[in-house]
């Protein structure tokens, strides 16, 4: 559906404001589809890519300082989502031997079966995208990545 008639607002400044305007209304459907998905497996979005992030790391831990440097959302709490995660009992942490102001932390089994059955169900999810075909899949990547760019 049309941006305009989504938020029923038919004039915008320019393709610019227009843009602004899309960019931000389609975060926001998205984030509402991906915290659906989430929330059938007990975790947030910002959770999920701490997971996502400690499992690309596995064995290995991780310091809490590397999992803000690579978070998406980089306003998220890192502490406070390991915090979480530990208390679901999906991860692990433990204060480094070498450097008691420094915490490690790491996936645990228990973490790693849940992406297991979260991966094996993700075509669902990536059913978000049926309106768009391969070659518009890669071109809006390099578009949003020039955006930033």
């Amino acid at each position: 559906m049309k941006l305009e008639e989504e938020i029923t607002q038919k004039k915008f400044k320019n393709d610019f404001h227009k843009l602004a305007v899309n960019l931000i209304y389609t975060h926001g459907w998205f984030m509402n589809h991906q915290s659906k998905y989430f929330k059938k497996f007990g975790i947030t979005g910002p959770q999920y890519n701490i997971l996502r992030i400690l499992r690309g790391q596995h064995p290995n831990p991780a310091s809490v300082n590397l999992l803000k440097d690579r978070m998406l959302d980089k306003m998220s709490d890192a502490s406070r989502l390991v915090e979480r995660l530990k208390q679901k009992g999906l991860v692990e942490r433990e204060i480094c031997p070498n450097d008691r102001r420094r915490v490690e932390v790491k996936i645990n089994e228990k973490g790693l079966a849940l992406l297991k059955e979260m991966d094996r169900i993700e075509d669902r999810f990536n059913k978000l995208f049926k309106g768009l075909n391969s070659e518009e899949v890669k071109t809006l990547n390099e578009l949003l990545d020039k955006l930033r760019g």
